[in-house]
């Protein structure tokens, strides 16, 4: 292969860590957008899950919308998943990691400086998590060409979670996040190992997961929480489509107004 195949190939693709820089600095004054995927590399999921699903869905996500906007002419621009962050509900259980907020909000806020002043005329944090979600808004709330994007919060994924959720309750390594996963990432599922949380008589609570207090509604000795059992890919189809239908409308419009 010729060195300008190899460059040429360099400037393709939309992840920052197989790019040299002026191709960045190029694309960015082109009016590229960037996005910044939020996802834990070390947080249980279950007996059948690994500790990194979120940061796997968050690559995933961004790959799938870098493709679909390519196609409407938006450049989307990724830097590495930020893989740790607040997540304190998942402590208990070991290798999970969790920061302090105002230390997750911090790096978060930092980076975001940085895109920006690196010529970024809009930033997407795309969010794959719950807890994380006030901290992130309360760095780029108010920042002009920032932007929120919270993956389970679009109406179309909302409405489809609805209507196909068997569990009577859940939130975590439940019946949609693993038929999300089975439907993009199959090798990181073992279903064999799924299991369902204890459905307390009261119904969940906020607070922390334990593994140990029986007597807690948040008890749950394999971490998940809901019934993963009860998952199927094809659940996780009809999810990741409305998933990537809504983003994809939010991003279109983001795009619109950064011209």
């Amino acid at each position: 292969m010729s060195n300008q195949s190899v460059s040429a190939l360099r400037d393709e693709g939309h992840r920052v860590a197989a790019l040299p820089w002026d191709a960045v600095e190029r694309r960015l004054r082109a009016g590229g957008l960037a996005i910044l995927p939020v996802g834990a590399g070390a947080k249980e999921h279950g007996f059948h899950l690994p500790m990194g699903s979120d940061a796997l869905q968050a690559d995933w996500i961004v790959d799938r919308l870098a493709a679909r906007l390519y196609s409407d002419g938006i450049d989307l621009i990724a830097w590495p998943v930020v893989s740790y962050g607040y997540y304190p509900a998942f402590a208990a259980y070991a290798g999970s990691i969790t920061l302090q907020r105002a230390t997750f909000a911090a790096v978060i806020g930092e980076i975001v400086t940085s895109l920006q002043g690196h010529g970024a005329r809009a930033v997407l944090v795309l969010d794959t998590g719950v807890s994380t979600g006030p901290p992130i808004a309360e760095v780029i709330t108010g920042r002009p060409g920032c932007h929120h994007l919270k993956i389970h919060a679009g109406p179309r994924y909302r409405e489809t979670a609805a209507r196909i959720a068997e569990q009577p309750y859940g939130s975590h390594a439940d019946e949609l996040e693993t038929s999300r996963m089975l439907a993009s990432l199959p090798e990181w599922v073992d279903m064999a190992r799924a299991v369902a949380s204890p459905v307390h008589p009261d119904g969940p609570r906020p607070g922390a997961l334990t593994p140990s207090d029986a007597s807690s509604p948040n008890y749950s000795p394999s971490g998940a929480y809901g019934d993963p059992t009860l998952a199927t890919g094809e659940k996780g189809e009809a999810l990741l489509e409305a998933m990537l239908s809504d983003l994809q409308v939010t991003i279109r419009e983001v795009a619109g107004a950064a011209m």
